[in-house]
């Protein structure tokens, strides 16, 4: 059992480090989903149809949102369990929150697949392009209580301190995801419908053998759930869950209404902010792994009351941040056309190219503020202050959305990404201020040890 609570044993910055890591790893690999559907497609059907898989990007990013806030909630009464050793706690959390958010996503999914096309049309998606569009939406949404259960699983992997599971799984399906791709755009000819496919195939896949895995892994704790869904839990789940599904979903959000901004700019200028907004997607990966990773080890070290824990891991979350972002900005400046290209080719247009290297080159700058941001909210979220980073995230898209739709227009699709780190910057500060206040919480009692 001591290896499985690194988080409140081992020395804060190698537990965030060892924590961490495979989540990064992960989310790396999960991003290779629409990734990879972005640049077969791009290369192997062309311009219009990247666009149209971008057209669907942003909204199917709420969507994903949805499932990740479900899942981080969820983890946090998880985690506490845990850290206490109230395993029949943990599970009856564990079982709550997969039934819970089954259901939730089948009702979306339904939702979905009934008004994927009137969204895209609500978005100002290019007439040229809509077409393709939301017939991938529709695939997507048959498969979304694939990418729910997944996410949800991945979720209680890493409150149980298993962070390496998700990762394994996850290289397995996105290299079959990849494949897939590869077979059905390329030889089999199924153009944008072909990715669809491949992504619903891999992770549907993904989400079986985790739910196999889980069971395994929760047969060896001691202790049997007494409820297969309990009201009472569900309701603690939700409290910290709601605000985190907020929170990850303002970006989304924001960027699907950002997006109606920038498909009135036409096909190709779509087609190179679809292209940049695939890398962010990539790079901002270790920033949202220390987010999560800062709210679990938040919430097991309260569990464990080992308070003063939380502090020391906070202050070393910032050293991390600043390294990846460090990692994170030379290649953008000096290389962006080059990435860029991945996606469009050779045969890309200029006023793709422009606007994909242009939105690179100037958010390198500013992905520590990002970082900084998650960290400060991951330490809320795990200590259950969820109104203060709610806030936070709400102005965050406020901003962003609020610039675009009044400058964009004026001065054209570089106001766009000109916003978002205002956004970025506000949110940190809110968040900070609201963690500033409540540090009481984090003080260790006067016999604190740090293990």
């Amino acid at each position: 059992m001591t290896d499985r609570r690194y988080l409140i044993t081992e020395r804060p910055m190698k537990a965030l480090l060892m924590f961490s890591i495979p989540i990064m790893l992960g989310n790396l690999f999960q991003q290779l989903y629409t990734m990879a559907d972005s640049v077969i497609v791009g290369r192997f059907v062309g311009e219009k149809a990247l666009a149209a898989v971008g057209a669907s990007y942003s909204l199917t990013s709420v969507f994903i949102a949805v499932a990740i806030g479900g899942g981080m909630g969820a983890s946090v009464v998880t985690s506490r369990a845990f850290g206490s050793s109230d395993f029949r706690k943990m599970k009856e959390s564990i079982s709550t929150s997969l039934v819970s958010f089954l259901f939730i996503s089948i009702i979306l999914a339904i939702f979905g697949y009934i008004f994927s096309h009137r969204i895209l049309m609500a978005l100002n998606t290019p007439y040229d392009v809509i077409g393709k569009a939301s017939a991938y939406l529709r695939i997507y949404f048959l498969g979304l209580p694939f990418l729910f259960m997944y996410n949800v699983l991945s979720s209680m992997f890493n409150a149980l301190g298993r962070s390496k599971v998700p990762l394994f799984l996850l290289i397995f399906s996105s290299v079959l995801n990849v494949i897939l791709d590869i077979i059905m755009v390329g030889p089999l000819g199924m153009g944008v419908e072909g990715a669809g496919w491949a992504t619903l195939i891999a992770q549907g896949l993904s989400a079986v053998i985790s739910f196999m895995v889980l069971i395994r892994l929760l047969s060896s704790f001691d202790g049997k759930a007494d409820k297969l869904w309990d009201r009472t839990l569900l309701s603690s789940i939700l409290r910290i869950a709601l605000p985190s599904i907020l929170q990850q979903s303002t970006v989304s959000i924001g960027m699907m209404l950002v997006q109606s901004v920038v498909n009135g700019f036409g096909s190709e200028v779509l087609a190179g902010f679809s292209a940049a907004m695939r890398i962010e997607s990539l790079v901002v990966v270790p920033m949202s792994a220390m987010g999560n990773s800062m709210s679990t080890y938040t919430a097991q070290n309260l569990g464990a009351e080992k308070n003063g824990r939380v502090r020391e891991g906070y202050r070393d979350s910032y050293i991390i941040v600043l390294a990846a972002a460090a990692a994170i900005c030379l290649p953008l400046e000096l290389w962006n056309r080059e990435i860029i290209s991945i996606f469009l080719g050779s045969s890309g247009t200029e006023g793709a190219m422009a606007t994909g290297t242009g939105y690179l080159k100037f958010m390198g700058w500013f992905f520590a503020l990002i970082g900084f941001k998650m960290a400060t909210d991951g330490v809320l979220r795990g200590a259950g202050v969820m109104h203060v980073f709610t806030t936070a995230n709400l102005v965050n898209l406020s901003i962003r959305v609020a610039v675009a739709f009044i400058a964009a227009p004026v001065y054209g699709v570089s106001a766009v990404w000109v916003a978002v780190p205002i956004g970025w910057g506000a949110n940190w500060l809110i968040s900070g201020i609201g963690y500033i206040r409540r540090r009481r919480i984090f003080q260790p009692p006067s016999d604190h040890q740090i293990t």
